[in-house]
């Protein structure tokens, strides 16, 4: 079975590899060079160099089509995992067995942007890793593989991505295998598109710390958009200062402290800010002078 691949974010680097490391034929790779949509790009470059890939690189610079470039590889299927945009039809129905794609949500629940950081900002207990295979629209294909991940209130961005990511190339070998000896998919559940939610995209307002919000509500957005994304930031004097890590503060401050004080600094470096309901302390940030006791952030 030769698959052609299609990918350009960390996980699809991993994905790639695992692939390659199972002795499956990739016969193509279509991917980009540089990107500054996607904060955890990754180059499939040395990949396809050591393992002399043919490659195609999403540019406008090309005097050969994507769909030229697949037609010259005459792979059996197309595996497309971290890649923001929506396929035309004429991909989408350029090999026998179409095109499997990835979300990292239990579908039909949570399609759109952003899964994870959505995932973590609304406090969800569970998520999942989904494949399916791809139609017109985003994430609502047939399903072929799907697998329940519960999501622990110290996950972070970085932690949740890694274990979807774990299990995610697990199910990747198993389809694979069944499509290589059996010639079709494990199974197919067909999604009702009229259930389940669509997540927008979130902009750079949805990333502001606001300490008019309840404690629990910044520790989940801090965690969300933490690496391998963004980071939370606050505004001070037009500058944005990103803010990695923060825990939700065990003392009690007087209720009537208004949100945003700087309450107290912990060896240094640690800055305790009053919320709504409590208080944060910001563990991991990029000021590079501290506020004072009783400023205002």
């Amino acid at each position: 079975m030769k698959i052609l691949f299609i990918g350009t974010v960390d996980f699809s680097y991993s994905c790639l590899e695992h692939l390659i490391e199972n002795n499956f034929k990739i016969c193509g790779v279509i991917t980009k060079r540089k990107s500054n949509f996607n904060s955890d790009f990754s180059d499939l470059t040395p990949l396809c160099n050591k393992f002399n890939i043919p490659t195609y690189f999403d540019e406008k610079s090309n005097n050969e089509t994507k769909e030229e470039f697949i037609s010259n590889q005459k792979p059996d299927i197309i595996y497309c995992f971290g890649w923001s945009y929506l396929l035309p039809t004429s991909i989408l129905n350029a090999t026998k067995h179409g095109v499997i794609g990835f979300h990292p949500s239990l579908l039909p629940n949570n399609r759109g942007r952003h899964p994870i950081i959505w995932a973590l900002f609304l406090g969800l207990k569970k998520t999942g890793s989904s494949f399916f295979i791809m139609d017109k629209d985003a994430d609502t294909g047939d399903i072929i593989s799907q697998k329940v991940i519960k999501v622990s209130p110290q996950d972070t961005a970085t932690t949740l991505y890694d274990e979807i990511k774990c299990i995610a190339l697990n199910q990747i070998i198993d389809f694979s295998n069944h499509y290589q000896n059996k010639g079709e998919a494990p199974l197919r559940i067909k999604q009702n598109k009229n259930q389940g939610n669509s997540w927008r995209k979130r902009g750079k307002l949805d990333g502001i710390i606001d300490f008019r919000m309840n404690s629990l509500s910044i520790f989940n957005l801090v965690r969300a958009l933490t690496h391998p994304y963004v980071g939370a930031h606050i505004e001070i004097e037009n500058k944005e200062i990103k803010i990695w890590e923060v825990s939700i503060s065990k003392v009690d401050y007087p209720i009537n402290y208004e949100p945003g004080k700087v309450l107290d600094i912990i060896d240094n470096t640690k800055i305790v800010v009053k919320t709504y309901d409590s208080a944060i302390i910001l563990e991991k940030h990029e000021f590079t002078e501290l506020p004072k006791i009783n400023e205002y952030l």
